[in-house]
């Protein structure tokens, strides 16, 4: 499988389960998704301010659900095979992503894996292990956590950085070497990390020590 980044604005997804499973997906969607969930009944879990439609949902039941919901992509999270089936397949039929939870590794074109995911936006860093172990992309989430603190300011500084070198007119060699050298900086790294960097300010101060040519 081929990791690619999804906007979901606007979209719609259906979860049909409403076990802990159905809980934590719903909750991962509905920070962009509408979502939908359906289930005669629901965990005790947070749903992440998901639609929560309580429903029987027999095989039969699963491509009325499609039509009523037009869902971007389906989750099969029910503790019913017969009723997952029934939606992996709706899903195929109608071109519409799906994420089965009962099944692990190969999986036919179509499916999602949903990874673990850290954030610090803009940077988003995701790890799966093709459905084969939960387990350990809860663990490799944690230890990236730390490594990634402060990468969200440090994207949003070089990425200034780009522009100002740009508007400067500096070389396309130059600017990539100076941005590189930002990159790498343990001393960039600690500032950004403490939450007090000016960026301007810390623009003028990584130039002075990497690129003081640039400030004449």
């Amino acid at each position: 499988m081929i990791p690619l980044y999804h906007d979901f604005t606007g979209e719609r997804v259906l979860v049909v389960g409403g076990g802990s499973v159905g809980a934590r997906k719903a909750r991962r969607f509905a920070t962009e998704a509408d979502v939908v969930v359906v289930s005669p009944g629901f965990a005790d879990a947070d749903f992440g301010g998901a639609e929560r439609v309580r429903s029987e949902v027999a095989p039969d039941d699963v491509p009325a659900w499609f039509e009523r919901v037009d869902p971007a992509l389906a989750v099969a999270a029910t503790d019913d095979a017969a009723v997952n089936a029934h939606v992996e397949s709706e899903a195929r039929e109608r071109g519409v992503l799906v994420n089965r939870t009962d099944t692990h590794g190969e999986r036919d074109p179509g499916s999602v894996v949903v990874p673990a995911t850290v954030r610090d936006d803009p940077v988003v860093v995701s790890i799966a292990t093709g459905g084969a172990s939960p387990a350990l992309s809860k663990y490799l989430r944690e230890q990236v956590e730390d490594d990634i603190a402060g990468a969200g300011a440090m994207a949003e500084l070089t990425g200034a950085l780009r522009d100002d070198l740009q508007g400067r007119g500096v070389d396309p060699e130059r600017r990539r070497d100076v941005v590189r050298a930002v990159v790498r900086s343990p001393d960039v790294w600690t500032t950004l990390r403490t939450g007090n960097a000016k960026p301007r300010q810390l623009i003028d101060d990584v130039l002075a020590d990497v690129a003081p040519e640039l400030l004449k």
